[in-house]
Formats: C-alpha cells, sequence, structure tokens
C-alpha cells in the first residue's frame, strides 16, 4: 500500500496500472510537490469521454497538492501519435492545430485550476520542437534511442504486425515525446509524466532519455485503458465519440451518457469519474435491484457538474426525472439532431433516420428494431421500416424518433445540412 496520499487514492480509484517505479515515486510524492504531466495532442477541437481518465488523474494530482502540468502538443499534432491507430492521421495545417487548441485548453479549465499559488502550469511543446534543428536533435538524442526497443513496442509492432505500415514521420512521434519530457523536466522540473497504458513504451523511452542524458530520476505511470463490462470502448456510442464540449454533445446527452452506464460499471465509474469520497462510492455500488438505477443518477448528476457545472447538471436531471419518471414531454430537453430540409422534403426512409439519429448502430439494426415493433415516431408506433418520413410529420417543427421507453431525438431540419 502506498504511503503517500495522492498514489494510495489513486490506486484505490483504478488509476493505476504501471509504473517505473512506484516506491521511488511514492517516496517523491512524500517527500515534496511533484509536477506531473500528461500530454493532448491537437487533433479536434474537444476532448472526449476517453481523455476522462487523464483528466481526473490530473485533477486528482492537484487536489493532493502538487502541480499538474497539461502539455498542449502543438508540435507532435503536426507529426501524429501512432499510439492505438490503425492508420495515419490526416495533417493538419498549424491554423486549425492552434483552433483546436484553444477548444482543448477551455475544456481542461473546468476539470483543472490553472490560477493561484497551486495552478496548473501550461505548454505547449510546438515552444521547442519547432525551434528543433533534424540534425540537432540526431546528435543529441539520437544515441539513447534503440530502434530495436522502438520495434518492440505495442505502438510500433501492432501496426507492423497488421502490415498497414508505418511512416517514418510517425514512428518518430516516441523520440519526440521522450524529447518533451526532457525539456519539461529542465525547464520546469517536471519529475512524473502519466498517460494511458498505451504509451508506456513512450514514456519509458522519456525516463530513459532524462536518466541518460542528464543523470535524474524521473517517473511514468499508466493507467489502464478502459472498456465497459460489455467489452465497449469506453466513451463511444452509436452515434460517435461522447464529447466533453457541449457544442457537439449537448449537456443533457452527456447526463444520459452517464445514466446509461452498465450495472457492472457503476462503483468502477463513480470511483474514476466523480469527486465522491470512496465510502460513499463503495455504498452507491453496493445499491441492488431497481435501487441502482439512483447511484447512476448520481454518477450521471457529478460527471455532467464536473463538466459542465453544477447548475446545469441540477437542471438536466430535474429534466431527466420529468421526462422519463413523471411522463412529461419535456422537448426543448430532448437531444436533437439537424437534418436537410430538402431531403425531408423528398422523404427520408424511416430506418435510415433512426441509424443517422444515433439510435441504432446501422441501418440494419434499425429495420429489425422497427419490425419488431420498438420504434416511434411523434410518440406513434411504426411498423414498415420503408416508411417515408416527410415534411407532413413534423410537429412544431421538429419529427421525435423514440426508440424504446428512454432514447428520444428530435430532428429539426435545417438548410444547408449534408
Amino acid at each position: 500500500m502506498s504511503k503517500s496520499d495522492f498514489l494510495a487514492e489513486a490506486e484505490a480509484r483504478g488509476f493505476v496500472f504501471q509504473c517505473t517505479d512506484r516506491d521511488g515515486l511514492d517516496a517523491a510524492l512524500q517527500a515534496g510537490t511533484v509536477s506531473g504531466y500528461t500530454g493532448f495532442d491537437l487533433t479536434a477541437d474537444s476532448l472526449h469521454v476517453g481523455s476522462m481518465v487523464q483528466i481526473m488523474l490530473l485533477r486528482l494530482l492537484q487536489r493532493h497538492g502538487h502541480r499538474p502540468v497539461l502539455l498542449l502538443g502543438g508540435g507532435t499534432t503536426k507529426i501524429g501519435d501512432p499510439s492505438g491507430k490503425e492508420e495515419a492521421r490526416q495533417l493538419l495545417a498549424p491554423e486549425r492545430i492552434a483552433q483546436n487548441g484553444e477548444g482543448i485548453l477551455a475544456i481542461l479549465r473546468r476539470f483543472v485550476a490553472l490560477d493561484g499559488p497551486a495552478g496548473a502550469l501550461v505548454a505547449d511543446n510546438a515552444e521547442w520542437l519547432d525551434r528543433l534543428g533534424y540534425i540537432e536533435l540526431l546528435r543529441e538524442v539520437g544515441p539513447h534511442v534503440s530502434i530495436s526497443r522502438m520495434l518492440s513496442f505495442d505502438s510500433v509492432r501492432l501496426r507492423l504486425e497488421r502490415e498497414q505500415g508505418l511512416s517514418f514521420l510517425e514512428f518518430n512521434y516516441s523520440v519526440l515525446q521522450s524529447y518533451d519530457f526532457r525539456e519539461l523536466h529542465r525547464r520546469h522540473d517536471v519529475t512524473l509524466q502519466m498517460g494511458g497504458s498505451d504509451q508506456w513504451g513512450n514514456i519509458v523511452s522519456g525516463v530513459d532519455l532524462v536518466r541518460r542524458t542528464d543523470g535524474r530520476q524521473v517517473f511514468g505511470l499508466t493507467t489502464p485503458l478502459i472498456a465497459t463490462a460489455s467489452g465497449a470502448k469506453m466513451g463511444k456510442t452509436a452515434s460517435g465519440a461522447v464529447w466533453l464540449s457541449a457544442d457537439r454533445v449537448p449537456a443533457f446527452d452527456y447526463w444520459q451518457f452517464w445514466r446509461n452506464t452498465e450495472d457492472a460499471d457503476v462503483g468502477r465509474f463513480l470511483r474514476m469519474f466523480t469527486d465522491l469520497p470512496l465510502p460513499e462510492c463503495d455504498r452507491l455500488a453496493a445499491l441492488a435491484g431497481a435501487e441502482i438505477n439512483e447511484a447512476k443518477k448520481v454518477l450521471a448528476t457529478e460527471a455532467t457538474a464536473l463538466c459542465h457545472g453544477r447548475d446545469t447538471a441540477l437542471a438536466v436531471a430535474e429534466t431527466a426525472r420529468r421526462s422519463y419518471e413523471a411522463g412529461e414531454l419535456v422537448q426543448d430537453a430532448l437531444p436533437s439532431r439537424p437534418v436537410a430540409i430538402d431531403r425531408l422534403a423528398a422523404g427520408i426512409p424511416v430506418f435510415r433516420l433512426f441509424a443517422e439519429a444515433g439510435l441504432c448502430g446501422s441501418n440494419g439494426e434499425a429495420r429489425r428494431l422497427i419490425r419488431g415493433g420498438g420504434a416511434r415516431i411523434n410518440d406513434r408506433p411504426v411498423s414498415d421500416e420503408s416508411y417515408l418520413v416527410g415534411e407532413d410529420d413534423l410537429v412544431d417543427g421538429a419529427v421525435k424518433l423514440s426508440l424504446g421507453r428512454k432514447q428520444h431525438v428530435l430532428l429539426r431540419p435545417e438548410p444547408g445540412v449534408d
């Protein structure tokens, strides 16, 4: 059992998977303030639920009096991280990367305080990588990098085994991530890098580089990759990623995502994705039968409060109660999706709409559910999978699609939507 408050709670909440030197890190955490960083590549203007493990770990580090460091990958995004990717990412223009950085930093500010004496440090690796000369990098870092070891990393090995190729550009990513750790250590005395377990090889490389070139001990800690009890990837739904930006996923949809957590995952998700004390997480996780739904509501409200604010979370929870428990139709709170006016004028097969709205994972699944009587349009059952939904189906400017008792989407016609 770890003796430092941060590491002990991180272990109890399920955040710790691997550590380069657990006893050494534990001692450092007890001896004084530790600065620990996580990197965020800027491939989109928002993070999604898949990033929440790292965000909550940074939040926990700050709560225990240590300094979180948010590293924006303005430089490494120009290359692309091959870890966990089956193919190379599309390269983004510098202007797009900068815009994405602004969006991601705005999200991180909700979870980690940037102000005050214990405020988080924000850094962008473009600050040093953009000015780095190629020959300089080869001479400085090259002698300390083992190609055979890099080939053993999962991020590299799996791509090669699948014969999907790995460009020389991507192959450099691990080297630059190692360089990031050393720069942060030299500039800001950062001694801990945290990341998902798919980053283990990159993190170990950074620890080795600092040891070989600077003779200093630094630490790496990875978190487990999170899947649901049914094996689904965390943060993925039929309609795609669950983003942390309200512009991409409304607060109501975000609350509903957590409310729909599988029973077996409730305790684990309460510990990892809320600030609730561990005894309270255990109490809620022990609820059985229909009472587990109360625990899911607490999870949904607490998780939404962190991302969208307490007032918004409470309002969304009340809207959900009125909609699903009191039987009221609160139209404005239902998730909505745009649909092209011209498509609606021509008529759209209902099975296709259910799939596009994210209520079903595919057209085939939509057809089966409609034939089985589980689908409704404007609260009227529909059994003809080829029924054409058109302008005549608009009620108060929208078409309401429902699947079962709890899944609803409003389709609102808009011009210029694909």
